[in-house]
């Protein structure tokens, strides 16, 4: 778990330096958040190979690579300087190698949590992951705003605490059985990746669950400090709405264990009102709608994730656990081109609409779930 931890606490360390590369660079909203959204473009190619080939090879030979280069990358980060070529660059290879990571350390963490009973493993990859998610920008924001080298130092801690992971997962047990030649024995029927008659469910609720995953945290952290003002220290800040932000999604993952089939059902409706209340913010500048939607979304996110990776587990079969999990964050990874999607749209209407838009949608959502919930299929 720690590995998977410091391996997201990377992913969203220039978060909240995308202020201090815009003084330096004087680059538009529209850059900004192609920056911020390149992540996808590496990590949801990456998910569709790793985690078939770790279905084949084993989790450990796919993982323990993949954490190596996540500290690469952000030293790749720290050498990137005012280059923008290079800070694009820096931020695709952080998604390819999140992608590797992510994908099969979530399966890795599903199988070594199996004695704890269902759902076990998703709440502990959902809280390692949105605990990095949010302690991640939160340091990088207070660095940028108070210490030297605010492009630095940063990713230089980070790649300390890879290293610290690292050693960790070296010492974790292969979870794939492999034959001697090193491979999971072939020759055995195939098995489909879901099981008959659960593509509608997966294409219609699990499939928008997913994009609601990281549309709801990147939407308050990236989009709105966009489209709103923020106050003077805006690294700083942006740095703690993060951390609030992805810390909500991570108190909250736990709850998946009370709320049951209905964890989906509630991170979709807190999503809803967290959008409403970002509009607000956007609308009229004051400050406590903000407070509203940093938690209301990041719990939302943070229900998502829990409730996705548990269906996920439950649908696959072992053999192809993380191949459906590849799939499951493939579509998680879509949400982050929703705030580049709201700045385009903010061009042409008022700041506040591609909020409301994504709230009224939300709700949708959370309304279409709520009869899957009643079935017990969530």
């Amino acid at each position: 778990m720690f590995t998977l931890f410091a391996v997201a606490a990377g992913t969203n360390v220039p978060t909240p330096l995308l202020l201090v590369y815009q003084e330096q660079l004087d680059l538009s909203p529209e850059v900004l958040t192609a920056l911020f959204g390149c992540y996808a473009a590496g990590l949801v190619p990456a998910l569709f190979l790793a985690g078939p080939l770790s279905d084949r090879l084993g989790r450990r030979r796919v993982a323990i690579p993949g954490v190596v280069l996540a500290g690469l990358a952000s030293l790749a980060f720290a050498a990137a300087g005012g280059s923008l070529a290079l800070l694009f660059g820096a931020r695709f290879l952080q998604g390819v190698v999140s992608g590797v990571v992510f994908s099969v350390a979530s399966a890795w963490v599903a199988e070594l949590s199996v004695a704890s009973g269902e759902g076990a493993g998703g709440r502990r990859a959902a809280v390692a992951m949105t605990a990095g998610f949010s302690l991640g920008p939160l340091t990088s924001g207070l660095l940028g705003q108070f210490a030297p080298a605010p492009t630095v130092l940063p990713y230089l801690l980070h790649t300390v605490l890879v290293g610290v992971g690292l050693a960790l997962a070296l010492r974790l047990p292969e979870t794939v059985v492999l034959s001697p030649g090193g491979r999971r024995p072939t020759g055995s029927p195939a098995v489909p990746l879901l099981p008959p008659g659960s593509a509608l469910l997966a294409a219609t609720v699990l499939a928008p669950v997913a994009v609601c995953v990281y549309a709801f945290p990147s939407s308050v952290i990236s989009a709105v400090p966009l489209l709103g003002e923020l106050p003077a220290g805006g690294v700083a800040v942006t740095g703690v709405l993060a951390g609030v932000t992805l810390g909500a999604g991570t108190l909250v993952a736990g709850l998946q264990r009370r709320l049951g089939s209905w964890t989906a059902v509630t991170g979709a409706a807190l999503g809803a009102a967290g959008f409403g209340a970002a509009a607000a913010f956007v609308a009229t500048g004051a400050w406590p709608w903000l407070l509203a939607a940093a938690p209301l979304l990041g719990s939302g996110g943070g229900l998502c994730l829990a409730a996705g990776l548990t269906v996920t587990g439950r649908l696959a079969a072992p053999t192809r656990r993380g191949e459906l999990t590849s799939v499951f964050l493939a579509c998680a990874y879509l949400g982050f081109a929703v705030p580049f999607l709201m700045a385009t749209v903010a061009r042409s209407a008022p700041a506040w609409v591609p909020l409301q838009v994504a709230a009224v949608l939300t709700a949708l959502l959370a309304l279409r779930l709520v009869p899957v919930a009643r079935r017990g299929r969530l």
